[in-house]
């Protein structure tokens, strides 16, 4: 018995070596939660956040407009120029938003804009893409709560 007692300990070590590892395979990798779209990633995000009907003045103190947006888009002969209303899901949230949007929001909107081509906007699925996008970008940077929704206030795409 004493011959086959380090042979037992080794045998249960790697049994649980194997199933640590398949465990972790399955929730990382498998299970299918780190989703490399954009639209699930989105989803994924705002999961948490309950929807309910706002008045009005409810959703004006949740709501944040970021205008005047002017950049080339991956095909450098269009130009686009576009305004993004943000809807946050409180209004604590809505100023950390007010405080950053021009210094930080801005700049990943750019950056979003920048790789897409004149097909890829032309369409609602490619806007939805760039919407989703924009809410796991913008949720990453804030501390205080979450953007819920994204909405074009404006666009114009001109080839130049």
């Amino acid at each position: 018995m004493k011959k086959m007692l380090p042979w037992l300990v080794s045998l249960l070590l790697a049994i649980t070596l194997i199933v640590s590892v398949g465990v972790y395979v399955w929730n990382h990798y498998l299970n299918g939660s780190d989703s490399k779209d954009p639209v699930a990633q989105a989803e994924e995000s705002v999961k948490d956040v309950q929807a309910k009907p706002l008045s009005a003045d409810e959703l004006i103190k949740v709501t944040s407009e970021l205008t005047d947006i002017k950049t080339n888009i991956a095909d450098t002969t269009y130009v686009v120029v576009t305004g993004f209303i943000f809807q946050l899901d409180s209004e604590k949230s809505k100023e950390e938003f007010d405080k950053i949007k021009d210094i930080v929001v801005r700049p990943i909107i750019n950056r979003a804009l920048w790789v897409m081509k004149p097909e890829d906007l032309q369409g609602t699925k490619g806007k939805d893409q760039l919407y989703a996008g924009l809410i796991n970008s913008i949720n990453a940077v804030l501390t205080e709560g979450k953007v819920t929704k994204v909405e074009l206030k404006d666009f114009i795409m001109q080839q130049v």
